[in-house]
């Protein structure tokens, strides 16, 4: 059984910055595939925004590509997420994401507010 718990939404301003945390616990890293979605608007589908990779290159939605950054601390089981030079259309729900082999555990998302 996995958990994760998002925190770090917020409200700011088009062109400000968040970052987003994502506790997981047991083993997630190690056997699961972390990343981030995010879920704009009811009607519309959740969007993979990024996945973190432990070997290669880290993967990102092409709208936040050179915005976002994803990152993975083992030492703490911690996911993060940066984004700089939001825009309004960056606001949604964030979900953190642990892609197992039995399955998809999800958090609870967090609200990401950008007012123009």
């Amino acid at each position: 059984q996995v958990q994760v718990v998002e925190s770090g939404g917020g409200s700011v301003q088009a062109g400000g910055s968040l970052k987003l945390s994502c506790i997981a616990s047991g083993p997630a890293f190690s056997r699961c595939t972390m990343g981030w979605y995010r879920h704009e608007a009811p009607g519309k589908e959740r969007e993979l925004v990024s996945t973190f990779a432990n070997v290669g290159p880290s993967t990102y939605a092409d709208s936040v590509k050179g915005r976002f950054t994803i990152a993975q601390d083992n030492a703490t089981n911690t996911l993060y997420l940066q984004m700089n030079n939001l825009g309004t259309d960056d606001a949604g729900v964030y979900y953190c994401a642990a892609r197992c082999g039995e399955g998809t555990y999800w958090g609870q998302g967090t609200q990401v507010t950008v007012s123009s």
